[in-house]
Order: structure tokens, then C-alpha cells, then sequence
């Protein structure tokens, strides 16, 4: 047993740039033998772990004394002798914090055991297997996790607009359907079928009218707000893009300071947008040979600017006024490289610490790589504790006292992916244009929502307008297409976004589980349109094949609690029950139902010109104190159920929302 010196580690502690007490609550460190060494090493040998390259956790014990050793710009040693000397044995380089200190938030960090994480680099020539063992075996630390990479899992070559159009992007003018009034000047809103769905087959076939997320009924209520930050964990953002430059996050300590200075002291240097963690540089990048635009499509479909009379519009990209929520770019690809275990989390972490409550990730491993959330936890513990620290980390003043991670299912056609699949994560699988599950589409027990992310040799004709719409860079022709579940999950993150946007809004907070709850109950239900079989042309891509046809009864209740509804999600927020009756068709609402139940008083519904005009609405006396409800047009409106007791007014608001065709879950579709 070794004997550390107390009064050495309280004054390394006062010293230490960052140094911190001891952790009552944490791990121990465990022992030396066989069973224990095995049992402390986290592998992801099999993802082509980095060489030289380990991550260790130090027990708690140690932790002020290795703090005090190690500066911020690393180090080669711990400053603990036992430890110091397994370094030496395998020729250690470096020895350094995987997330650098930044003093706001080093509290949290500690309290979360992520100050206790630190980078080994050592001689390449020694095996990751000798290293973790000699690490492994010290009672200074608690775990050695090997330093593997994270995996692209999204379709990799995007289809530019003129290539399906063949029409230059500044040519463009605002046009519309069947001389419907677009909601904004955007010129290509109305290509974006998965906003607001009219079943126009000059688009695409086969579609169904309403196969959206909703969201012009949303956009009466909220467009964005720029205090809600989202965080784009992907390819670097184009944040010059004429369509996002507006709405992104800007780190103004950063624009304003020196060059190559850490001008607002969280550890890193020029981070102005944002982060590039494969370069570890404070510039995104998205030129590089192999770089796809994948960040800047993801981007523009939560947050394009909106109103601009420029190409497309974003969910919660505000009203043109550079009011959208704003975009943080935390790049973890780049030119073909992928970032390590340790810089995803460290993405994930600097997201958090720097104030956002969204984090997006159209990213993940392939389908069966992990087969339960222990092993899972058991490979990629630090990415696990990361995302972690971003969902439970309180953010006092915020409207979310905490975070939430949304994270794309997978395009495996097979079980949904990790992390995606992770329980406390928002899973998002993939709806075609016409409410079927797209070809590739994973999906599972794990999934929990859906989302529009288009499809691939499904459509009969101009089959690459049934992708999804969006940003690109601009060496790669600004606009274009994309489809898979990495652009499912930008709509729910969009909706979310838009979600606190409109709490903000209302002055109302909510806690992470609580706006979680709501977002997923915010759906519109699938599982009437999951019958029979699915045909398509049979392809192979991305590595895996997806044979036709598909059986829809497979997918019953395996898609996610069902299509995400942005109306439906603010009505959420604001706290009002919704009706859904059916086009052209009469339907029975007990007023009473809004009231608690209570039958002996008598109510009545009100309803404005304008929401008369919207929905083509008539109210007629129904049985039993109820009304019958009449819609000609496809739409959502507020009215309210009115009534009194003992001369005293009583009134609700109820939203009453019309489809083609009406949900049996009381949604629509």
C-alpha cells in the first residue's frame, strides 16, 4: 500500500491552477489483481483505437496531488510516485487534462468526476494491451479507457440543388403551390416538403399531404429566439453561409480578443463559432477534400435564416430579423479524419460549458456494435459520462435547468445504433414522404420519435426531391439534398429548439426529463400507415444491403412514439389541450372534458374570424351539452370553451387542429 502525503496534497491543491478536493461520493480505486485490472479497462481496440494513446481516470484520492503536477499545456509525469513510475516504464510523452479547465464551470466539472480524466501518450511501439494493464493495476487509477474514434453513420456524397432542379441558386425566385401564399419569402420553402406537405406530386411520388412536421401553425406562435443554443456535433458549420451566418453562435470574448489567445479563458483558443476538435484549431473547417457538408445541411434545417429571400428556411431560424435560435459548431469531423473518443467528449463538454441546450447528433455506431447500455457504457464510459454531464448539468437562468442530446437511430435498416439508443438519449428514426419508414431507417424498442429524413430508391419520379432540403457550403453549390436519419434529427432538434424558444417566450423553465416528456408526446401516430409491405428497387449503400420489400408490421411500435409535431410540441409548453377532428368530416367534442369533467354547467366554444377563416370552421349544438365541429381546411387555430359558475366567468384555450385524416392516439397524420 502506498502512503501519500496529506500536507503535500492540501498545498498542491491551493497551487494547482485548477486543483480540487477530494470527491466523497466517487469510485475507489480498486485493486492490483488480475479480476480488478480487467475490470478497470474500457476497450474500443475493435473502432481502431488511437496508438499510443490511452485515457486513464485517477482515483479520487490522488486527484489534487496529480492536479497540482500537471499544467495547463501538459505534462510527462503525475507527480505521484508509483504512478510516475508505470509512465516511465512505457516511455510516456505526455501526460495532460482530456478537458481543459475552464474556472466558471470547474465546480460541475468535479462534481461530475470529469476532472479526474486524464490523456496518456506514450511510445506507439508499446501495445495498447501492455499499457492498459500496467495503468490498469496502479490503486491511483479508478479506469483506462482506450482512446477509439467516433464512426460516421450518415450517407456521405449530398445531391446539389441544380443537379435535381437544374436552376442556379441566385436565380431562384419565391413561387408556390396552386396559389398558396408561402408563410415566408424564402424561395425554396416550398421544396421543403417536410415542413408543410401538400401531397404535391410535382415534387415527388409517392407523397401524402401532411406528412410534415407541422410547423407553419408553430411559426404563428414562434420562429426562434437567439438566447437558445444549439449544438451542432458534426462537420464544421459553414458559418459564413448567406443562409446561417445571422444565426450563428458567436463567442464575442473570442471575435474581439487576440489571436491565438484564450481571451475568455475556457481553455481554448479562438473558439469563435465554436470548436474544430479534430484540429484542435478555433475555426471550423468544411473544404477539405473529403469534407461532405453534412454540419452545414444539419445546421441550416435547425436554424437557416428565415425571411431573407434567400434559399431555404431553417425550423427555429426566426423571423428574418435575426431573431433564430443560434448555432454552435463543434466539429468532430473533418477532411476525412474523425475525432477520438476523448475529443467527442470533449465536444460535448465544451457545448455544455458554453451554454447550449441542445446537443445534435446526426452520428453513431453500426447496428449491433453494442448489445445493451452496460456494454455500451462498459466501451465508451468517457463518452457516456459526457453526455451525461451535458443532460444533468444545471444551467441557472436558463429556460432548460439542464440539457437535452438528440441523436440520429442509424441508416443500418437494423436495430438503432449507440449512442442513439442509450436511454437517456432522444433516439430519432427516418418517415419517407408519404408517413413510411424510409428503406434505411433503424429502428427498435430504443427508438423514441420520428422525423422526416427522406428516402432513397423508393420514389417513382424526381426521387432526389423526396430528400430533405437544406444548407450546404458553398464549394459544394450552397444549397441541396441529403437523406438519412441525420436528417431526421435536425427536425426534432429544430423542434425542440423551437420548443424553448417559445417557453422563453411565455417565461416559463423546465427541467431536462420534464421537456423531454413533453417533446415525445408532441407526436402524431404512425402505426395506422405500418401495414402490408413496402416495395422499392433493393440496393446496397453505406456498407450494408436493404432488400425489398419491406413488412410494415415489423415497424409497428418500433419507430419511436411517432411523428414529431412542432404545433403540438408549443401547445406542450404553453399548457393547451388540443382537438383533432378530420377534413369535411363532423366530429362530436365534449366540452366538458376541458372543464374537469363536469357536466351540470353548460359550455360553449368561441371562435375568432380568423380561425373561422383558417380552418373553414362551423360550430353546431351537439348531444349532451357538446358541439360538433366542422372543418373545410387543413390547419390549426386557437378557440376557447367558455362557461361560468355563480356568475363568475370560466374559460380555457383549446387549439383545434384539422388533417386529411385523424389519429386514433387523438393526434392526426
Amino acid at each position: 500500500m502506498k502512503f501519500i502525503n496529506l500536507k503535500l496534497i492540501t498545498l498542491l491543491a491551493a497551487v494547482s491552477l485548477c486543483g480540487c478536493v477530494k470527491d466523497p461520493t466517487a469510485d475507489g480505486a480498486g485493486g492490483g489483481n488480475a479480476e480488478d485490472v480487467s475490470r478497470k479497462v474500457l476497450a474500443t481496440a475493435s473502432f481502431g483505437a488511437e496508438q499510443g494513446e490511452l485515457l486513464v481516470k485517477v482515483a479520487p484520492e490522488v486527484l489534487a496531488q496529480v492536479a497540482g503536477g500537471v499544467t495547463r499545456s501538459g505534462a510527462t509525469r503525475s507527480g505521484v510516485e508509483e504512478f510516475d513510475r508505470v509512465l516511465g516504464n512505457i516511455d510516456a510523452v505526455s501526460f495532460e487534462r482530456v478537458f481543459p479547465c475552464d474556472k466558471r464551470h470547474e465546480a460541475n466539472m468535479h462534481a461530475a468526476g470529469l476532472d479526474r480524466w486524464y490523456k496518456v501518450t506514450f511510445a506507439p511501439e508499446i501495445s495498447l494491451e501492455e499499457a492498459s494493464r500496467q495503468l490498469a493495476a496502479l490503486e491511483e487509477v479508478s479506469l483506462v479507457q482506450y482512446n477509439g474514434h467516433v464512426v460516421k453513420n450518415f450517407v456521405t456524397s449530398p445531391v446539389s440543388y441544380d443537379e435535381v432542379w437544374g436552376a442556379a441558386a441566385g436565380d431562384r425566385q419565391v413561387n408556390t403551390r396552386a396559389g398558396e401564399a408561402a408563410y415566408f419569402n424564402d424561395p425554396d420553402l416550398n421544396k421543403q416538403w417536410h415542413y408543410k406537405n401538400t401531397g404535391d406530386e410535382s415534387l415527388v411520388t409517392p407523397i401524402k399531404a401532411g406528412c410534415d412536421i407541422n410547423l407553419e401553425p408553430a411559426w404563428e406562435l414562434c420562429t426562434g429566439d437567439p438566447e437558445i443554443i444549439v449544438a451542432v456535433v458534426d462537420e464544421g458549420v459553414a458559418y459564413t453561409h448567406e443562409d446561417l451566418s445571422d444565426n450563428m453562435w458567436v463567442n464575442e470574448a473570442e471575435l474581439n480578443g487576440e489571436q491565438g489567445t484564450d481571451d475568455d479563458d475556457n481553455g481554448y483558443k479562438d473558439d469563435v463559432y465554436g470548436y474544430n476538435f479534430v484540429k484542435r484549431q478555433g475555426r471550423p473547417t468544411w473544404t477539405g477534400k473529403s469534407d461532405t457538408g453534412h454540419g452545414t445541411h444539419v445546421a441550416g434545417t435547425v436554424a437557416a435564416v428565415n425571411n431573407n429571400e434567400i434559399g431555404v428556411c431553417g425550423i427555429a431560424g426566426g423571423s428574418g430579423r435575426k431573431d433564430g435560435v443560434r448555432i454552435m459548431s463543434c466539429q468532430i469531423f473533418a477532411d476525412g479524419q474523425e475525432a477520438t473518443l476523448a475529443n467527442t467528449a470533449a465536444a460535448i463538454i465544451y457545448a455544455a460549458n458554453n451554454g447550449a441546450s441542445i446537443l445534435q447528433c446526426s452520428w453513431g455506431s453500426s447496428s449491433g456494435r453494442y448489445t445493451s447500455d452496460e456494454d455500451y457504457k462498459s466501451q465508451r464510459g468517457l463518452e457516456c459520462e459526457a453526455f451525461e454531464y451535458f443532460i444533468d448539468t444545471p444551467r441557472p437562468g436558463s429556460v432548460l435547468n439542464g440539457g437535452i442530446a438528440i441523436v440520429a437511430a442509424g441508416n443500418d435498416g437494423a436495430i438503432c445504433t449507440y449512442p442513439a439508443a442509450y436511454p437517456r438519449m432522444v433516439c430519432v428514426t427516418s418517415v419517407s414522404t408519404d408517413f413510411t419508414p424510409s428503406t434505411f431507417t433503424n429502428r427498435g424498442l430504443a427508438a423514441d420519435i420520428a422525423a422526416p429524413g427522406g428516402d432513397f430508391k423508393y420514389h417513382t419520379s424526381g426521387d432526389k426531391a423526396g430528400y430533405v432540403l437544406s444548407c450546404l457550403p458553398y464549394n459544394l453549390g450552397r444549397y441541396g439534398y441529403y437523406y438519412g436519419t441525420s436528417m431526421a434529427c435536425p427536425h426534432v432538434s429544430g423542434v425542440a429548439a423551437l420548443g424553448l424558444s417559445y417557453a422563453k417566450q411565455l417565461g416559463k423553465t423546465f427541467q431536462p426529463d420534464e421537456f423531454r416528456s413533453m417533446l415525445l408526446g408532441a407526436v402524431n401516430s404512425l402505426d395506422s400507415y405500418l401495414t402490408g409491405e413496402k416495395h422499392f428497387t433493393s440496393y446496397a449503400a453505406n456498407g450494408f444491403d436493404y432488400p425489398s420489400p419491406m413488412d410494415m408490421d415489423s415497424y409497428r411500435g418500433k419507430m419511436g412514439a411517432g411523428m414529431v409535431d412542432a404545433y403540438k410540441m408549443l401547445l406542450a409548453v404553453r399548457g393547451v389541450p388540443a382537438i383533432t377532428v378530420r377534413q369535411n368530416e363532423p366530429t362530436q367534442v365534449a366540452l366538458a372534458d376541458y372543464f374537469g369533467g363536469v357536466e351540470s354547467l353548460e359550455y360553449r366554444l368561441e371562435a375568432d374570424r380568423d380561425a373561422v377563416q383558417k380552418l373553414g370552421l362551423s360550430v353546431a349544438e351537439g348531444a349532451e351539452g357538446g358541439v360538433t365541429l366542422t372543418c373545410t381546411k387543413q390547419g390549426a387555430a386557437l378557440v376557447r370553451v367558455t362557461s361560468s359558475v355563480g356568475g363568475t366567468p370560466l374559460s380555457c384555450e383549446v387549439a383545434v387542429i384539422c388533417r386529411a385524416k385523424a389519429a386514433s392516439n387523438g393526434g392526426w397524420m
